[in-house]
């Protein structure tokens, strides 16, 4: 019985071990935050004041490399990519109060390069 429940035990760590592991793998991929389509313009307005208090968002600013096109979706998830990069790419740093999405797809356009 004994050998019986160390077996388990052994393959339920192991199981453990080979999810962290699959998941650093997936993590490692580069991945950006940008805002929901569906976020209230209250909320990506939101957004941009508590990422821009935290990172700099002066490429957000008129003549800036990000500032066009001039729109609070486009504003928001720059501001809000910046911020989920400088905290480590952490999914929890994305979330935005559900208002936020992570991508595989580079959003970067123009001379608007997202980091």
């Amino acid at each position: 019985m004994a050998m019986k429940v160390s077996a388990s035990v052994f393959i339920l760590l192991l199981s453990i071990i080979l999810s962290v592991g699959t998941f650093r793998v997936v993590n490692a991929q580069k991945t950006w935050c940008v805002a929901k389509p569906s976020a209230s313009q209250a909320t990506l307005l939101e957004n941009i004041n508590f990422a821009c208090s935290k990172v700099d968002c002066s490429c957000l600013q008129k003549g800036g490399a990000c500032y066009t096109p001039d729109n609070l979706i486009n504003h928001a998830s720059i501001a809000m990519n910046s911020y989920y990069q400088s905290q480590g790419r952490n999914v929890w740093n994305c979330n935005f109060k559900n208002s936020g999405l992570l991508t595989i797809s580079d959003p970067s356009y123009g001379s608007c390069s997202y980091m």
